[in-house]
């Protein structure tokens, strides 16, 4: 029988009330107590605790702050919400920021959703960060104006049903479900991952700690000259880390992972890492070797 894994430094929860909303973040306190707090921002279908192998691996005297995005984790979306936008993660994490941080710059980092969020939040307000680090923000497709009335009747139709996220009948359920999306991740990592990720509810079943809305598709297209935009705008020294066997990129195309480092390069300090034996899940995958990368390049 699998033992869940053991974390070496426990996460202490708090909320914030902003924008109508009450925030769940998740600290994990370090000895240094003047540093530059690390805020970290988990990914799509992903909760702040995601990042508890990372905070395990880091310096002790490093504090690690995680927020769960709204509807994901313990952060509720607004009710009635039947679709989630872009901006308003950007809207979040300046609140955010604005109440852990108000008079000093924050080290940011992100995951995937989250390195999406950092990298524009880092154009848009430069003097707000002092180092970021991106692990696989590689974002969406490249889109054309041409997709969007196939965008638009898709979202509406998907507005029209039921958004619903199957449940699962055991933890042990939910654990086998996170190692299938990732191969590579240790059974007690998924065993305790899953009390994180998914909750036990009334009716017994273990339910995924997200909005089923989350699941709908977005009718805004991806526009990725705009990100570009913001790129060019990023003034802090910028660490990039994949995965060496990632395969994020695998629908975007021919050449996809060459046309992003081309795209990439546009951020003036870039220090770019791939690791090896690593997928997309690179903090799950290799958490001790993320974090002597962050370690290094904050110090």
């Amino acid at each position: 029988m699998t033992e869940a894994y053991a974390p070496r430094r426990t996460a202490r929860p708090f909320t914030l009330p902003l924008r109508g909303l009450a925030l769940q973040l998740h600290c994990w306190d370090g000895r240094a107590a003047d540093a530059a707090p690390l805020v970290a921002l988990h990914g799509w279908m992903d909760v702040g605790a995601s990042f508890q192998f990372l905070a395990d691996a880091l310096p002790a005297h490093r504090t690690l702050i995680a927020l769960d995005w709204r509807g994901f984790g313990g952060s509720r979306g607004t009710p009635g919400t039947d679709s989630y936008w872009f901006p308003d993660y950007l809207g979040d994490l300046d609140a955010v920021l604005r109440q852990l941080s108000p008079d000093h710059p924050v080290d940011l980092l992100g995951h995937s959703m989250g390195a999406n969020v950092a990298m524009v939040y880092a154009g848009v307000r430069p003097a707000r960060i002092r180092r970021l680090m991106a692990l696989e923000g590689f974002g969406m497709p490249p889109t054309s104006p041409a997709q969007a009335p196939g965008r638009y009747t898709r979202w509406l139709d998907e507005l029209a049903q039921p958004a619903q996220l199957r449940p699962y009948a055991s933890v042990d359920e939910v654990a086998q479900r996170l190692c299938r999306n990732n191969p590579r991740l240790r059974a007690d990592r998924a065993l305790w991952l899953a009390s994180h990720w998914a909750e036990q509810r009334d009716d017994g079943h273990w339910h995924l700690r997200a909005d089923p809305a989350h699941k709908r598709v977005n009718p805004i297209l991806y526009r990725a000259e705009e990100a570009d935009a913001c790129w060019r705008a990023i003034t802090a020294p910028t660490l990039w880390l994949e995965g060496a066997q990632t395969d994020v990129l695998k629908h975007h195309g021919p050449d996809a992972h060459a046309r992003f480092h081309t795209r990439l390069a546009q951020v003036a300090s870039l220090q770019r890492v791939v690791l090896d034996d690593c997928g997309h899940m690179l903090h799950h995958d290799q958490p001790e070797a993320v974090a002597r990368h962050i370690d290094a390049f904050l110090s």
